[in-house]
């Protein structure tokens, strides 16, 4: 295999032009990264220096960046801004002790958006949702969502599914709060429900089913589909455009640092949720790793139908602002993840309507309990709202899906 090695000043040139005719690679070409106490000038490393990583691989074409640098020239935060980089280039990144592949990305046959996110809980479904709802202005929209909760087997859900429907789901056993049925219920088109399993640091999976949903999307002849990742994981799809939802309330150097830089590298734009009061900071550090569009978003609590003034008891999946709501809120639970606290509330809820974001134990603790007491339950859409002063969020997503439609499918 061909090799461009990374190398250091901190070595002694001769020990690395040794190590480079021990290792079993053809190594074509070595990146000099810093350091310069073992540097006399003239130094000879037995294949050529290049100055920058990217302009290497465009012209020598290595199969695989090896590193032989070490602290300090590169420390863990280096050393991982180093591997997203070479990851978003398509080669693996091999150190003496460690491997790091880039996910593998299926070829899509269609237009399509993914949208991934840097965690759980960041606002990835109320993005894609959105996506979705903006794409369907063009034409016919088909969401393949991946999940730790998904079908056996994709399963196409054509029609939103209403409370009564996920009930059942719920008692039969499904998880009836996938993302993919919150997509359904809330966006109102067509979706693809996948699972998957295990998520490493850039985003693949050890097993997923989304190929295959990626196919029966696009049987169906769409204008777009748009795969949603899961967690932290990327949809394993080579799609057009990628979006990056991130939440503010992640530590800075967690969600611009680790491999969180490989997502932020392969991404045409990145959506910051929660972030009131926090942008700046944030923005100029994802601007550092790549100059990409950065919107500064909330999320807002939206009730899918009326509640029209009713005493209304709301659950969450973490803190949400309930004072824009047109009713008399007697409870707020932010426990949908905690099934055991979550009991423990609603044995002290007195209410006409419960407010329900489609997450955790959204249908299989809340809902049933609503029925049990005869309140109507109403689903809650987090819709994604620029902050003032940041770009239009549905015009920078508008433009990704006009500039899709206008491309050839990425094959």
């Amino acid at each position: 295999m061909r090799a461009l090695a990374i190398v250091d000043g901190e070595h002694y040139p001769p020990l690395v032009r040794e190590a480079l005719g021990e290792l079993p690679y053809e190594v074509v070409a070595a990146v000099l990264v810093g350091g310069a106490e073992k540097l006399r000038g003239g130094e000879s490393y037995g294949v050529p220096l290049v100055a920058e990583l990217e302009q290497a691989v465009r012209e020598l074409a290595p199969d695989v960046v090896l590193d032989l640098s070490d602290e300090p020239v590169l420390g863990p935060e280096e050393r991982f801004r180093l591997a997203s980089r070479v990851l978003a280039l398509g080669l693996p990144y091999v150190g003496a002790d460690f491997r790091f592949d880039p996910p593998a990305f299926a070829p899509v046959e269609v237009p399509t958006i993914a949208v991934a996110g840097t965690g759980k809980r960041v606002g990835k479904t109320a993005v894609t949702g959105r996506v979705a709802r903006l794409g369907a202005e063009r034409g016919e929209v088909v969401v393949v969502s991946m999940g730790r909760g998904g079908p056996p087997e994709p399963e196409v859900v054509a029609s939103p599914p209403g409370v009564r429907e996920l009930l059942a789901r719920s008692r039969g056993g499904s998880h009836a709060a996938s993302d993919y049925l919150e997509t359904a219920v809330l966006a109102r088109v067509v979706t693809i429900g996948c699972r998957r399993c295990g998520g490493g640091l850039a985003g693949a999976t050890w097993t997923a089913t989304v190929d295959e949903g990626v196919r029966l999307a696009a049987a169906r002849g769409p204008r777009l589909v748009v795969c949603d990742g899961s967690g932290a994981a990327l949809p394993p799809v080579a799609a057009d455009r990628r979006v990056l939802v991130a939440s503010a309330r992640q530590r800075p150097e967690v969600l611009t640092g680790f491999l969180n830089a490989y997502r932020i590298l392969v991404s045409d734009l990145v959506v910051l949720t929660m972030a009131e009061g926090a942008p700046a900071e944030l923005r100029r550090r994802i601007e550092e790793v790549k100059q990409v569009p950065v919107v500064a978003s909330r999320l807002e609590l939206r009730p899918a139908s009326p509640l029209d003034g009713r005493r209304t008891a709301v659950f969450t999946a973490g803190p949400a602002q309930t004072a824009h709501l047109d009713a008399e809120v007697v409870h707020a639970s932010a426990s949908l993840s905690d099934r055991a606290a979550l009991r423990r509330e609603l044995e002290q809820v007195q209410a006409d309507v419960y407010l329900v974001e489609i997450k955790a134990a959204a249908i299989d603790v809340v809902a049933e309990a609503a029925e049990a007491r005869g309140a109507e339950v109403v689903f809650a859409e987090n819709v994604p709202v620029s902050l003032p002063g940041e770009p239009d969020l549905d015009e920078e997503l508008r433009a990704l899906v006009d500039a899709v439609l206008r491309e050839p499918a990425a094959v």
